[in-house]
């Protein structure tokens, strides 16, 4: 597996001249999308005005017509980027995968199952889920896979109008482990003793009925940023050895986002709250940029990476 210096080598020497035909495709593009979106806000603001000042509209009507607005915008934006976007995905994302590691397979169209969401425990069973930008192979034996996954709830108001709310969006990482775990370990980020303090976090902590037991860790640094979860105190601690929190912590802070782990069965899952898909172009910026540019050195290089930071091959894994 390259590492990042070799990564961003590559990046430069190998895809550089892809990406300036691509920054001239993407300048075209925001031409479009910047000249269509305007004609149609235009039009939609002419109507409004015609109907407000033809009938006496009620509220709802109007609040109905911006949601038609926002799903209409959102629909030719995504229709007007979307061959820019998957040659930028096809042109540099594939080769970059490909580049830190041979042995993988990249699917634009596909995500992580919503079998390993749903296992891991980490967050409630969604309504709906979907994503895009799906990774799967081995590292150093390792089976591994990730994608952007965006998982929502749905909810139903009084008058029976559906609306979603987001559970997760991010990067889901999901490797196999050499042994399999007879309980499960839950690692959340530590918010309710960072918002409420240690006594009240605490107690809400331990009364999180949605939850295994409480299980305190003897790591000062990793108590402070996570809260542990288990159905057995022995092997969570077994797992959860000092180096391998260690490593959590590092890994959360080289992220900069929220992090959630899991143990379950054979298999750790690693969500990493984004906010974003991780691998889209960029529109209203130059990908000849170098900050740009390392935003997806750095994110690939993370998630193929997991394997070898946190040492899933090593013989403390091994099967029994």
């Amino acid at each position: 597996m390259k590492n990042k210096s070799e990564l961003t080598d590559f990046y430069y020497k190998s895809l550089y001249p892809v990406l300036k035909k691509l920054d001239e495709q993407r300048k075209h593009v925001l031409y479009r999308v910047i000249l269509v979106l305007s004609f149609f806000s235009l039009i939609y603001g002419a109507l409004t005005y015609f109907f407000l000042n033809a009938s006496d509209l009620n509220l709802d009507f109007l609040l109905a017509s911006g949601v038609v607005y926002i799903a209409i915008v959102g629909f030719i934006y995504k229709f007007l980027i979307k061959d820019y976007t998957q040659e930028f995905k096809d042109t540099i994302i594939r080769p970059l995968i490909t580049a830190i590691e041979s042995k993988l397979s990249y699917a634009s169209h596909m995500h992580v199952p919503q079998l390993h969401f749903n296992r891991s425990e980490l967050f409630s069973h969604p309504d709906k889920l979907n994503g895009n930008d799906f990774v799967k192979g081995e590292i150093d034996s390792i089976p591994l896979q990730f994608s952007d996954i965006h998982a929502q709830k749905r909810h139903k108001d009084s008058k029976g109008r559906e609306s979603y709310s987001t559970i997760f969006k991010g990067l889901f990482i999901v490797a196999e482990f050499n042994k399999h775990f007879h309980h499960k370990t839950i690692i959340l980020p530590d918010s309710a003793q960072k918002t409420f303090g240690d006594f009240i976090g605490s107690w809400l902590q331990s009364n999180n009925f949605s939850r295994d037991s409480l299980i305190k860790m003897d790591n000062v640094a990793f108590e402070k940023e996570f809260v542990v979860y288990g159905s057995d105190q022995i092997e969570a601690r077994y797992i959860l050895s000092h180096t391998l929190m260690e490593k959590l912590i590092l890994l959360k802070k080289r992220s900069g986002h929220p992090v959630y782990f899991s143990f379950v069965g054979a298999n750790i899952h690693i969500a990493i709250y984004y906010d974003k898909d991780l691998f889209e172009p960029t529109l209203y910026k130059s990908l000849l940029k170098y900050k740009t540019a390392m935003e997806y050195v750095d994110t690939l290089h993370m998630a193929i990476g997991i394997v070898q930071e946190l040492q899933l091959n090593q013989k403390l894994w091994s099967k029994k």
